[in-house]
């Protein structure tokens, strides 16, 4: 372990909350159409080339999940009813849903419409917990827009977003100080963001299935199985994460990225692949009305390695065609690959004017797993 590294898990105490609403574009819709509750139900486009941009959660008992194209979801699910996507909907109640969050904290991170990271550690309204404070936000969430909201409580945002994550839907869980590194220990690897399927597989072929069994390897093995990565599963081992929760800081992206179940090594899948995550994408981009110069791939390949290309326009990028010629140029410019893809992501930035406000930044980009 290097001079500087953290041993201690409760370095950076903080009280954060993470809120995570509960299938939040699929709910909107079911709140707003009756008929549609209890009904398996997509959010995206049903036509051949569709893409599946949120399930409810009847449909995620079939198998029907974000990302997913429309016509396999079909297949696991005949009965599953779409609807175009709302952003404009969408971003009213999230609208609703950050004026709660302000009104118990200013230190209020979005993640994306639908998720963020508040720091309660000063307890304005005197509540007397942070837990307290949760419960009172996921009540108010539901009194004012309909909606169920699951929320974690945690000394720091990596425990928190854990934890919300545990008693879904409509729950809460909280990991108080002291127990962190506990609560890892007992949890399937597959569960640490950024993992994986395939990660979790060649983790298993290492001895690794839990957090107990990453905790017992030193940072030297982690950063030889998997470069850089081997610091964050280092320090997720342990509990620790001394990243603050920052408020109204500049976005400066938005974009999206898939694991894969398998790793893809041929060009017509990953170009197939691609057209999917370009179609996620731009309902996102297109929803926040943002404007960007740059598109970046990413490939994440099955030893760990990261290569990205990028290519930036002298002017905003004119559309969804312009964005998928962009994307797919520089698939084309990356193959042939050395190792399989496990993993792929495209990104538009360089982003212009007030649409810098209303997107993700590129450390949390939407997940489209």
């Amino acid at each position: 372990m290097d001079d500087n590294e953290p041993d201690d898990e409760a370095q950076g105490l903080r009280k954060v909350i993470h809120v995570d609403m509960d299938a939040f574009f699929a709910s909107v819709e079911q709140r707003d159409e009756p008929e549609l509750r209890g009904l398996p139900v997509a959010v995206g486009g049903s036509s051949a080339r569709g893409v599946v941009a949120a399930a409810s959660y009847e449909a995620r008992r079939f198998g029907v999940r974000s990302a997913m194209a429309s016509a396999r979801a079909i297949r696991l699910c005949p009965d599953l009813v779409f609807r175009k996507p709302r952003f404009e909907v969408y971003r009213e109640v999230s609208r609703q849903i950050r004026t709660i969050f302000l009104d118990y904290t200013p230190h209020v991170e979005p993640l994306s419409l639908d998720e963020a990271y508040l720091d309660v550690t000063d307890d304005l309204k005197g509540i007397g917990s942070a837990t307290r404070i949760a419960e009172l936000i996921r009540a108010r969430i539901k009194a004012e827009t309909g909606l169920t909201a699951s929320a974690g409580v945690s000394y720091n945002k990596f425990l928190a977003k854990l934890a919300s994550d545990q008693n879904k839907p409509d729950g809460l869980c909280v990991i108080r100080p002291g127990d962190g590194a506990r609560f890892v220990a007992g949890l399937p690897v597959g569960r640490f963001h950024g993992v994986g399927p395939r990660g979790a597989e060649k983790m298993a072929r290492l001895g690794i299935a839990t957090g107990a069994d990453l905790r017992e390897k030193d940072l030297a093995f982690l950063r030889a199985a998997f470069g850089s990565f081997g610091d964050y599963l280092y320090r997720a081992a342990r509990g620790i994460d001394l990243r603050p929760v920052r408020a109204n800081r500049p976005r400066k992206s938005i974009g999206g990225e898939r694991t894969f179940h398998h790793d893809i090594s041929s060009g017509p899948a990953l170009r197939e692949t691609l057209d999917g995550i370009v179609e996620i994408v731009w309902e996102r981009i297109a929803g926040a009305e943002a404007k960007g110069r740059t598109v970046t791939l990413k490939l994440r390949l099955s030893d760990f390695t990261t290569l990205t290309r990028a290519r930036s326009l002298p002017r905003a990028v004119a559309g969804k065609a312009e964005f998928a010629a962009l994307g797919h140029g520089l698939l084309d410019e990356a193959l042939p690959l050395p190792q399989p893809v496990r993993l792929m992501g495209l990104t538009l930035s360089s982003l212009e004017g007030r649409e810098r406000a209303e997107v993700r930044p590129p450390d949390g980009q939407l997940s489209l797993l």
